[in-house]
């Protein structure tokens, strides 16, 4: 009697003891889980959701040879800050200041493209081999290419200078003339300096309208003949872009069409510069 009164015992027992778990489904061999409350989303990063702006800065665009529009003005106060420099350059290195002058004015916009601001590069020097300076990136010839950055302006006419010098395809520059700025602008197109058709003329033209000849003169010790050059040309075949002109005006004073006029001048678009010469014949 006593044996049954036992096994009773340890039969309740066993089966209080396993009504007690909770973990475990009694229709599953596998244990159930609870779910987190924190989404999969919220656990991941954030990521950039395609067509909407980051947060972050996009770089800037800086631009090489600026086009912009600048007062006579604005290219006479570049003209006084730096042909003291230019002169001494010239004294120095051999360069006629009349075209160190002129590609400044040309290359830096007057001292206004973004690229002289923001890198104090006046002559849109890249940064070819050898250059360990500073740079900065712009989409140029190339997506993203490489062009020097310089502590101050000065510094940037110094290393035009020694560009020039330095390399071999220049060299017959120096066997020009240095009061000769035609030659020289012809010159520096010649040795591949800019790939721009125009540019002796765009060198010309400004080193006649603002008489940047004068510096030659002075460093050559030479007397200097004041020259004059008109908006309009002695033959009447090209005008030279005065401060305000666009195509536009351009083309209605000569009864022209912008397409006629740009087709005479293999314009791709509408930028013009200031003592560009235009064909208008």
């Amino acid at each position: 009697m006593i044996k049954k009164i036992l096994l009773l015992v340890v039969i309740m027992l066993f089966v209080s003891c396993g009504g007690g778990k909770s973990t475990t489904s009694r229709y599953s061999k596998k244990p159930v889980y609870k779910k987190s409350s924190t989404s999969v989303a919220a656990r991941k990063p954030a990521r950039n959701v395609p067509g909407k702006k980051s947060a972050a800065k996009e770089p800037e665009t800086l631009e090489a040879t600026s086009r912009v529009r600048v007062t006579n003005d604005v290219v006479a106060d570049y003209i006084s800050s730096y042909r003291e420099t230019a002169k001494n350059n010239m004294s120095q290195y051999g360069i006629p200041a009349s075209i160190i002058l002129a590609q400044g004015i040309l290359e830096s916009g007057a001292g206004t493209g973004t690229l002289s601001v923001g890198a104090n590069n006046h002559f849109g020097i890249k940064c070819h081999t050898g250059w360990t300076g500073p740079s900065v990136r712009h989409d140029d010839d190339s997506a993203q290419e490489c062009f020097r950055k310089y502590k101050d302006p000065d510094e940037s006419y110094r290393d035009h200078a020694l560009f020039l010098t330095s390399r071999s395809r220049y060299s017959d520059l120096f066997k020009l003339d240095k009061d000769d700025y035609k030659a020289w602008a012809r010159g520096l197109r010649k040795a591949g300096y800019a790939t721009d058709s125009r540019y002796p003329e765009k060198l010309i033209s400004l080193i006649e309208r603002y008489q940047l000849d004068r510096y030659d003169a002075e460093v050559l010790g030479r007397n200097y003949v004041a020259q004059t050059t008109p908006a309009f040309s002695d033959n009447g075949d090209y005008y030279l872009v005065t401060p305000g002109d666009t195509l536009y005006s351009i083309s209605k004073r000569f009864s022209l069409s912008v397409d006629d006029l740009k087709k005479l001048n293999g314009l791709r678009d509408n930028a013009i510069s200031i003592g560009q010469p235009l064909k208008i014949k």
